[in-house]
């Protein structure tokens, strides 16, 4: 480990409803991993109106979540989770293989547990990807290239040109889509690197988490903060494991990335969804503070 930091952590979900609504049950997704990278020294939630029920539950891909249900007229919902958190920086160990010999090696795996590669070489439909996409990708990967080089080159390659736009794409959007407009937010750029790798049959997953909000002396302010954040984990062979990589950042993750969830594609890792009974709009927003200590 290289470097670590403590950070106090503040999320704050909240929505607004035009009229009352009778009953709602969602899933949160907020709630930090803990693992030799990552401990959570304290940490709570409070959740307005409060739930008739609330149930933590580990998904299958070994996040954490907490599924609610509020059966009572509620004109709106807040969410707030507080966190202390230390956070460590793990250079990845030692070289990894080629990249044909990942692709190769995949299907031939027996191991299906939640973060075993083979849940995570297949497109869905937010990582479809077409000849153009195969075509932008291949550069980056000749022959023999180790398969964390290759990604990290990749990840720079994105990062230079597409334009990181808040409000320029949603949830929804594709990794195509966001590849014919050429700019967007971190779940974009994170999504066309998952769909690029995946066509080339390498396993690549979807990271959600936070950025650091107040960047080291000297150094620039990373694109994402404030906000949820998105990068993409790597499968480097089975020496190596998964390896973070933020292509709007062009950087590897590292102690300045905070890590809630790993799935597939965004709706994986989706910090809140559910279902509402109601009529009308609806708005809502997620502020997050992220706050170095040491």
């Amino acid at each position: 480990m290289s470097a670590s930091t403590l950070y106090e952590v503040r999320v704050a979900i909240g929505y607004r409803y035009g009229s009352r609504v009778p009953f709602a049950k969602h899933v949160l997704r907020i709630d930090p991993e803990r693992d030799a990278g990552q401990q959570v020294l304290d940490a709570g939630m409070v959740i307005e109106p409060e739930p008739s029920g609330l149930w933590p539950e580990i998904d299958h891909f070994g996040n954490r979540t907490a599924m609610i249900a509020l059966d009572g007229p509620h004109d709106h919902l807040d969410v707030r989770f507080e966190a202390k958190i230390r956070v460590h920086s793990i250079e990845p160990c030692g070289q990894s293989p080629a990249w044909e010999s990942i692709r190769d090696a995949v299907p031939r795996l027996a191991d299906l547990s939640g973060r075993a590669p083979v849940h995570f070489v297949f497109p869905c439909p937010m990582t479809r990807a077409d000849a153009a996409l195969v075509d932008y990708v291949m550069p980056s990967f000749p022959a023999g290239r180790p398969v964390i080089e290759a990604a990290a080159d990749l990840g720079r390659r994105i990062h230079a040109d597409f334009r990181y736009t808040p409000g320029a794409t949603s949830v929804s959007t594709t990794a195509l889509e966001f590849m014919r407009g050429g700019a967007g937010v971190c779940q974009d750029f994170a999504h066309l690197m998952i769909a690029g790798m995946r066509a080339i049959g390498l396993p690549i997953a979807y990271v959600s988490g936070l950025l650091r909000t107040v960047p080291p002396p000297g150094s620039v302010r990373l694109e994402g903060a404030d906000a949820m954040h998105a990068w993409v984990a790597a499968w480097g062979g089975p020496q190596v494991g998964w390896v973070g990589l933020d292509p709007t950042n062009a950087m590897f993750a590292s102690s300045d990335h905070i890590r809630i969830g790993m799935g597939r594609a965004y709706p994986d890792v989706a910090p809140i969804d559910g279902v509402i009974i109601a009529a009308g709009e609806h708005a809502n927003d997620i502020a997050v503070d992220v706050v170095p200590l040491d």
